[in-house]
């Protein structure tokens, strides 16, 4: 009899032990998902020089802007949330660790009982019963499937989400600083040019003013001056509308109240970065909010562990001890001592299909991580080779504009001095004078392109670091 209640202990054991290799929580693999067919690489060198080992200061070495970032990444409102998102991931990551431990509570307890006067204690003159209770609970669960890992490893990769989740918040608020720094330049940069317009045609609505009392010029020129006169002047409401927008949003990204932003110019901004991003494979390994994803999949995947584990028995033990007494004053006695202990295999059985439900849900939620992370793939491939174009179209139109300027500017001082010299009408220098200022805005314009381009490039292959 001995020998079967020996053997009884030894093979739930055992069962456990064989179920468990066969059940127990799988480990995460990451999908082969990353290939070179996801890039557009065909301008890209195969170099070890990446820009997305390169830190923001030095993409961006102006001495405002690199002020200002560093301005927005202490108070930014999004970064301080994140930051809190950060914090509270971490307390789960602190529950997860915990739950390997066992729990054990405390708790003092008084009863008092009055007995129906028919009882067997009334019987005895006890018509009433005081009881006192002082109690300590321990219980622990057996991880034989996993459960408790998974959850554990679940609650880390949230964690890390989080951090990267932080990481991409900071990149995108780097980006966007940027980004309307440089629009603030180009806008400044228009200005300038459009109040220097204003001045000439001031300058020439008083020569075809003369030119028409001469009789060189009706009185179409003049009028055709005045509105030219207009629209530059129209231009420049617009543009100092734009740049007081602009600053409100760089206020607001900063943490701060609409105030004025100083800044430097557009000619000073200098691209000192070396566009060579490296082989395919290397090209999205800082990218946040990539990184991001792929530990949301992991959080999924650890989570369907979870599910799978609750098919099978659960292994408790639990442990109950203090003291008990119908005396106060006896209640610290030895006598008044007692202690149970306590082991349970629990298996589900029928439960109206919760725990496959909470399976298939979590299945299901894991297929839509994993395509969350492919579409943060693709889509990180995809804003690379757009910057990538982006730069190098607008390094391209920024050559062809520079000579559509130089050739309208000409053509604008030629036109003039035929008029002088009664060789040409005056719309001929109308149109020479519009031509050569489209041509200047549009530079300007393929200017801040090329700035947009390296912003964009920044954030497309996440950041960089510090």
């Amino acid at each position: 009899m001995k020998r079967l209640k020996v053997y009884k202990f030894i093979l739930v054991p055992a069962v456990l032990l064989s179920l468990q290799s066969c059940f127990v929580a799988k480990d995460y693999q990451r999908p082969q998902v990353i290939e070179d067919e996801f890039y557009r690489t065909d301008r890209l060198p195969q170099d070890s020089s990446n820009v997305n080992e390169i830190s923001w200061r030095g993409m961006f070495t102006d001495p405002v802007l690199t002020q200002y970032i560093e301005e927005g990444l202490e108070n930014n409102i999004d970064i301080r949330v994140a930051i809190q998102q950060i914090e509270a991931a971490q307390a789960y990551v602190k529950q997860g660790k915990a739950a390997y431990f066992p729990t054990l509570g405390a708790g003092a307890n008084v009863t008092h009982q009055e007995l129906s006067g028919n009882s067997q204690f009334a019987a005895l003159g006890n018509t009433s019963i005081d009881q006192f209770d002082l109690t300590a609970n321990l219980s622990w669960e057996a991880d034989i499937w996993g459960r408790i890992r998974s959850n554990d490893l679940a609650m880390q990769a949230a964690y890390l989400q989080s951090v990267a989740g932080h990481q991409a918040v900071k990149t995108e608020l780097i980006a966007n600083i940027a980004s309307i720094y440089f629009r603030l330049l180009a806008l400044d940069e228009q200005l300038r040019i459009t109040e220097e317009t204003i001045e000439n045609r001031e300058s020439s609505l008083e020569t075809t003013r003369a030119l028409k009392e001469a009789g060189v010029l009706t009185e179409v020129g003049v009028q055709q001056t005045q509105a030219q006169l207009y629209r530059a002047q129209a231009v420049r409401v617009d543009l100092v509308n734009n740049i007081r927008l602009l600053e409100n949003t760089m206020s607001i990204l900063l943490g701060d109240a609409p105030h004025d932003i100083q800044r430097t110019s557009l000619a000073e901004q200098q691209i000192t970065t070396d566009l060579k991003i490296g082989v395919p494979a290397e090209l999205l390994r800082n990218r946040p909010d990539v990184i991001a994803a792929e530990y949301n999949l992991v959080n999924a995947f650890q989570y369907v562990n979870v599910a799978r584990s609750n098919f099978y028995p659960s292994l408790r033990l639990t442990a109950q001890g203090g003291f008990q007494s119908l005396d106060l004053a006896e209640l610290l006695n030895t006598n008044s001592l007692f202690a149970n202990i306590a082991g349970s295999l629990t298996q589900p059985i029928f439960n109206q299909r919760q725990i496959r439900t909470q399976y298939e849900v979590a299945q299901a939620q894991q297929e839509i991580a994993f395509l969350n992370f492919r579409r943060a793939l693709i889509t990180a491939s995809r804003e690379v080779s757009d910057a990538l174009y982006n730069f190098e179209a607008a390094e391209e139109t920024i050559q062809l504009k520079t000579l559509e300027f130089d050739s309208y500017d000409l053509a604008t001082d030629y036109s003039e001095e035929l008029l002088n010299n009664g060789m040409a009408n005056y719309l001929e220098v109308l149109t020479a004078r519009e031509n050569a200022l489209n041509a200047r805005l549009e530079l300007i314009n393929a200017e801040l392109n090329r700035l947009n381009a390296i912003v964009d490039l920044y954030q497309a292959l996440g950041g960089g670091r510090e």
